[in-house]
């Protein structure tokens, strides 16, 4: 777990930015929008924590997303400007301070999910909302031992095994 400090503050900020500039700037939905986002190569490079030193525009970032996965229109919902910021930002923080890749992230709690949290978490500091977000979905933060990451890789090759003899 690291401090979040300046830096930090800048990319969620960062990230947020963007979320919101995407009912703008897109035209496909915004779950859509954030699943693409959370899984581009620009959430893995925002991911490195080299980003405080170099910094782009934040509109650029559709434009690398577009290039990467070419324009959608797919999706008609449309989050709202603060849902959207609050996303944005409380994905960014748990990357952050937690060392957690978007891609990682985005699997344990999608847009639509998230979204259903906004009434009740966004007034929370990110540090508690996340905690309770975790206590609630039966994960961990902390990162996984070597012995759970065998233990993991060993449960899900017998899970694929018994598809496989099924």
């Amino acid at each position: 777990m690291r401090e979040f400090d300046a830096d930090g503050l800048l990319v969620c900020r960062y990230q947020a930015s963007i979320f919101e500039r995407s009912l703008i700037k897109t035209e496909c939905g915004s779950a859509v929008f954030i699943r693409r986002f959370m899984n581009s190569d620009v959430a893995a490079h925002l991911d490195m924590s080299t980003f405080a030193n170099e910094a782009t525009a934040p509109d650029e970032a559709f434009d690398l997303i577009d290039k990467q996965y070419g324009p959608s229109t797919y999706g008609s919902e449309r989050y709202s400007a603060d849902e959207l910021y609050w996303m944005g930002y409380l994905y960014r923080y748990w990357a952050y301070v937690y060392g957690t890749r978007s891609s990682n992230i985005y699997k344990k709690i999608g847009a639509r999910d998230l979204r259903t949290l906004y009434p009740a978490y966004h007034t929370l500091d990110p540090a508690q909302a996340i905690e309770r977000i975790a206590e609630a979905r039966g994960f961990s933060l902390a990162p996984l031992t070597l012995d759970e990451q065998v233990e993991l890789l060993r449960r899900i090759r017998a899970k694929h095994a018994r598809r496989r003899i099924a």
